[in-house]
């Protein structure tokens, strides 16, 4: 036995100064004798120099292979014992001892007989492998056998490449394939075209991005670690130069550029991302830990901005960038913008966090994402070269003082109330039931009464000046602020018709919505009647006889709450989803697990597979599977056996006349006769 703890230790020790090992693969399948009779096969693939052990090996030699088989309701019988292949027998010069063990691949049979109707038997299989001079540790891999047909979803830890049938695969997860939905040959009048408004609101959204990306850009520059920096850069640009202010002003504009273009660059990364798998940034978005630390983060985020402490980003950052400074060209003038980014980080962080977390939970991802930090280089770049071109205007620019500093604090309020948000998002999507609409309102009224009592000089922070006289901006500012409390209160107004709290549209996306009650809780909006389920939806509209909405949605999608909150309750739009449609709302970020069954692999659009854990993975693969379309709000009307697409399919439409038109649309081509 100490033979094999020496060799472990050895492994052990070479293990922390090398790659990690992974020799062996594992796959399963299984041959049908009868209609309860199965073969179990366990077949192991084993890389060049390696060998596994048998299931049968002297005492204190190396770890055998075994397998178990998971039966704790009794529902089959194991007849007789798990076979091998013959495999080869040697003097083991390492354990000193004749060891049976297997090279290049290995095949071990178990034959069951079934006592129900099984889809699936799991086991595990233990196993240790050897090379000439080494051993890896015991390892246990998770094994899934198929009983129905060719669907291999082997729980397979070692990555073996599994040939996975889609058709198989759709027909059990959903009870439908792809070429079973089909475009109704009947039309109506007035058919709502969304291919071609999906790409101008697609456009439409990059632009509001940028625009947002530019306003948090302006919000940066009147904070004090960007705004002092403005008159300093310019006057070195124009006093560098001397009477050559040509080359000064086009010095100035290649630095304006090259700051836009650093905050450009931080977004490539995410472009690679969603390149990988075209739901990872919904994936990202929706995370419950992620949503977490971004709550975390922003808290921190704020305090530094109330003034407790200051962020900064390591000195030898700084340093690195500065002798880069020293290069001199185009080159130097890159690494001075580089150097601005780094050491305005305490201020420009938290605002670049708060753009970068709003664009992942929004559709579109990464060119989103992209548009805001553009937007962000391009306000944040702009004054200094306006300012090199007409120096003079610098006069005209307020003083630095402790007005500064007032808009660091009220950032910081703002940075605390967004936390909230993305905790709202971890809890929505966790189901920890914690965070409803009602302790977010008091929360933000809460905060948002300290904003104004700030403003109106009843608190301070840290790094306020006294104030002797309070400036009739504050005043303004207090008043709009307090109006604004007094508009979180009414938050808490009754609609008696959907028996809900009224939504805010302020607060559309920011808040929990308000079925997510502990007061008048509605597991639907506006307390409509839905399916969450696809197979349970489309057997009630077989039953009723009538066309399915089906709602493509997420706890954690802004336009999603938008449309559920301020469009679907307007009369012209709730009289169809209340009679004339059956509602099904799937939702893609749903992180409750899958029963065991379902946890099994499909194939990526763009390659590769996937294993489907949770709801959210189930629905996301069929919304690509069968729409060939990963972004929400989406809605499809179908007809009630789920078979037919009635018309054009939307996805985020505000327009209340537009959106209706979609549902009129459908209804008419459901009622039309079928064509033969």
């Amino acid at each position: 036995m100490k033979n094999i703890f020496i060799l472990l230790f050895l492994t052990f020790s070479l293990g922390i100064f090398s790659q990690i090992e992974d020799p062996l693969k594992w796959a399963t399948s299984v041959e049908k004798i009868s209609d309860t009779e199965f073969v179990l096969v366990s077949t192991a693939t084993i890389d060049d120099g390696w060998h596994l052990y048998a299931q049968d090996v002297p005492e204190d030699g190396p770890i055998a292979t075994s397998f178990t088989f998971e039966n704790t309701k009794n529902n089959y019988l194991l007849k007789g014992n798990t076979t091998e292949q013959e495999g080869v027998t040697i003097d083991d010069p390492v354990f000193e001892m004749k060891i049976k063990f297997f090279e290049n691949s290995a095949t071990f049979k178990q034959t069951i007989q079934t006592k129900t109707d099984l889809n699936y038997i799991r086991g595990v299989v233990e196993f240790m492998v050897c090379d000439d001079t080494r051993c890896l540790a015991p390892t246990e891999i998770e094994l899934v056998f198929n009983l129905k047909k060719e669907i291999d979803s082997s729980v397979n830890e070692n990555k073996v490449p599994i040939r996975i049938d889609n058709k198989e695969v759709n027909a059990f997860l959903y009870g439908m394939n792809t070429t079973d939905l089909t475009f109704s040959s009947n039309k109506c009048k007035d058919e709502v075209l969304s291919s071609s408004t999906e790409i101008q609101k697609g456009d439409k959204s990059l632009w509001n991005l940028f625009g947002l990306g530019f306003l948090g850009g302006l919000l940066a520059l009147l904070t004090p670690c960007v705004f002092p920096m403005i008159p300093l850069t310019v006057s070195f640009f124009t006093k560098k130069n001397g009477q050559n202010s040509r080359s000064g002003i086009s010095k100035a504009l290649l630095y304006g550029f090259f700051i836009f273009a650093v905050y450009v660059i931080l977004s490539i990364p995410f472009h690679l991302l969603d390149s990988v798998n075209p739901d990872i940034l919904n994936e990202i978005s929706t995370n419950i830990w992620l949503n977490s630390l971004f709550f975390i983060v922003f808290v921190f985020f704020a305090f530094s901005f109330f003034g407790y402490y200051e962020l900064t980003l390591p000195s030898s950052w700084t340093n690195k960038t500065t002798q880069g400074e020293r290069s001199g060209g185009f080159i130097g003038i890159f690494f001075m913008a580089l150097t601005l980014a780094i050491v305005s980080f305490s201020c420009t962080g938290p605002i670049l966090g708060s753009l970068l977390a709003g664009s992942l939970t929004a559709d579109g991802g990464a060119w989103q994402l992209t548009a805001g930090m553009a937007g962000f280089g391009v306000s944040l770049g702009f004054p200094f070269a306006l300012f090199a071109m007409f120096p003079n205007m610098i006069k005209a620019l307020p003083k630095s003082g402790g007005w500064l500093n007032t808009t660091k604090v009220i950032l910081g309020f703002l940075e605390l109330a967004l936390a909230f948000k993305f905790l709202s998002n971890a809890d929505l999507v966790a189901h920890w039931n914690l965070l409803k609409i009602e302790p977010f309102l008091l929360l933000w009224i809460l905060l948002f009464t300290g904003l104004a009592l700030y403003l109106f000089g009843k608190i301070k922070f840290p790094h306020d000046t006294p104030i002797k006289k309070i400036a009739f901006s504050r005043i303004i500012g207090g008043v709009l602020v307090a109006s604004f409390v007094i508009y979180l209160a009414s938050g808490f107004r009754v609609n008696k018709e959907t028996n809900t709290f009224t939504p805010l549209t302020l607060l559309s996306g920011l808040a929990p919505p308000v079925g997510y009650s502990f007061l008048y809780p509605n597991d639907c909006p506006n307390n409509l009647d839905c399916f969450k389920d696809l197979k349970l939806g489309i057997e009630y509209a077989k039953k009723v006889n009538k066309p399915i909405l089906l709602d493509f949605t997420g706890y954690a999608c802004v336009n999603c709450r938008k449309m559920e909150e301020h469009v679907w309750p307007l009369p012209k739009i709730d009289r169809y989803l209340r009679n004339e449609v059956v509602l099904i709302s799937l939702y893609v970020d749903d992180k409750k697990i899958l029963p065991v069954k379902e946890q099994i692999l499909v194939n990526r659009s763009k390659g590769g597979t996937r294993r489907l854990k949770n709801y959210g993975h189930k629905w996301a693969n069929f919304q690509t599977e069968f729409f060939k379309i990963n972004s929400q709000p989406y809605y499809v009307l179908l007809n009630s056996d789920g078979t037919k697409i009635l018309n054009q399919a939307v996805g985020y439409t505000p327009n209340e006349n537009e959106y209706a038109q979609f549902l009129d649309c459908g209804l008419e081509v459901f009622k039309q006769p079928v064509k033969e």
